[in-house]
């Protein structure tokens, strides 16, 4: 697959880079970044996913997220990807509005026309883009994780729920923990996958959960002052769901925290120091 650079600075002594390929998945070109740190010839260092939310690309975390000075002290790759598909003929919200269609792609692979052809972001997520970032970057395959944010949170769930072989350990802050129980994931589930509740399932972590999924561990922080706390997020439903199933949950209310990226920035480096040591396990 053809990588092209769209950008490369030196940073905290690695290397950030915004690249664009072309998407067998997507049908389009996606734009993600990477951050490199400094390291020994040779050496394939671990790597940290990051899913952003609804309206981000990856350029939200990469110019806010205030993470690479804690990529460098553990050795780990950072990874961020687009939220959708983008370009000329991918359909959007026929309203224009911001929780469905570009930008909010909800890490589906879409079955529904006419987004089908083009919304594959988790066959994206979780094979594509994987082969491209093992192929050009000194990546350690064998030492994945993930993590996200709102509706990246959602996707970083239930990616790590359905693959637990592939990534070691997950990670959120203020996910949408339980999208066929708010309007967000409603909505979107329902123009991506019609309106068989059933099909839904393997896109929401508390049913994932309920089916049988299973991950050692997941890290949770939510704001305490989150707009979007008791209407869409509803961290509750997580911690009924893995409830006697195994799954250690450390869900940490962070009370006055909003939403935003200062939450986020807050709270990244011990989120990256957490995924380090499960890593290096």
């Amino acid at each position: 697959m053809t990588l092209t650079t769209k950008s490369e600075t030196k940073s905290h002594g690695g290397v950030q880079g915004v690249y664009a390929h072309a998407s067998a998945e997507t049908g389009t070109e996606m734009t993600f970044s990477v951050f490199v740190p400094e390291h020994e010839a040779g050496t394939c260092l671990p790597i940290v996913w990051y899913l952003s939310g609804l309206t981000c690309t990856h350029a939200n975390v990469t110019e806010k997220g205030e993470f690479r000075a804690a990529c460098v002290e553990h050795g780990v790759i950072f990874v961020a990807p687009d939220t959708s598909p983008r370009g000329e003929g991918v359909p959007d919200d026929p309203e224009g509005a911001y929780d469905f269609g570009l930008g909010a792609g909800f890490y589906v692979d879409a079955t529904q026309k006419p987004y089908a052809e083009h919304y594959r972001m988790r066959s994206y997520i979780e094979r594509e883009l994987p082969e491209l970032i093992g192929a050009n970057f000194p990546a350690d395959m064998t030492r994945q994780s993930i993590m996200g944010h709102s509706m990246g949170g959602h996707g970083a769930l239930t990616i790590a729920l359905r693959n637990p072989q592939q990534f070691k350990a997950v990670s959120a802050f203020a996910p949408i923990v339980s999208p066929l129980h708010c309007p967000w994931g409603e909505k979107a589930l329902t123009g991506y996958l019609g309106p068989d509740r059933s099909a839904w399932r393997e896109y929401d972590a508390c049913a994932l959960i309920a089916d049988g999924a299973r991950v050692p561990e997941i890290l949770v922080d939510q704001g305490g002052a989150d707009n979007f706390l008791t209407e869409q997020l509803k961290p509750e439903l997580l911690e009924s769901a893995c409830a006697g199933t195994g799954i250690d949950l450390t869900l940490r209310r962070q009370a006055g925290y909003d939403h935003s990226y200062y939450f986020i920035s807050t709270f990244m480096a011990g989120h990256l120091a957490w995924h380090a040591e499960r890593l290096k396990a």
